[in-house]
């Protein structure tokens, strides 16, 4: 149903202009923003235009924690004209399944910021389960992928 794409010159502008509705502006990064972190973390971070057919409905953006050695959903951001439509749910099994089958991530970590009662539904139907691990502004949940 979605399929993740490199951002290239071709995509980018349309990337760019993705937004969410204006209540979940803080629960999200901008494009933009999450781009520049992707700069600078280009060994470690894979952001991902979310493509259903040709149009363009959200972005992601994957990544490896070296610290803490952790796979993470770092970013997820559906535009706000294709919510509610299965495109975050089907999004979630593609990011899965990439990191497994491109790194054999067995754990992924996601931050869910406080408040943000939909992605934590999301997560918790997908097999997220909180760690316990929390800051000021998100808690931390983690999907363990069994070895099938």
């Amino acid at each position: 149903m979605v399929e993740l794409r490199t951002i290239t010159k071709e995509n980018i502008d349309e990337v760019l202009k993705l937004r969410v509705a204006k209540h979940q502006e803080t629960f999200v990064s901008t494009t933009a923003e999450s781009l520049a972190q992707a700069y600078v973390y280009k060994k470690t971070a894979f952001p991902f235009a979310i493509y259903a057919g040709e149009i363009l409905v959200g972005f992601i953006m994957l990544g490896y924690y070296e610290v803490k050695n952790q796979y993470t959903l770092w970013k997820l951001l559906i535009d706000e004209r294709y919510q509610n439509k299965g495109y975050g749910r089907c999004t979630l099994k593609s990011a899965i399944n990439y990191l497994v089958d491109r790194f054999n991530a067995r754990e992924v970590y996601v931050g869910v910021a406080f408040g943000n009662d939909i992605a934590r539904d999301l997560y918790y139907s997908m097999g997220f389960r909180e760690t316990g691990e929390k800051d000021k502004v998100q808690f931390e949940m983690k999907l363990e992928i069994s070895r099938e």
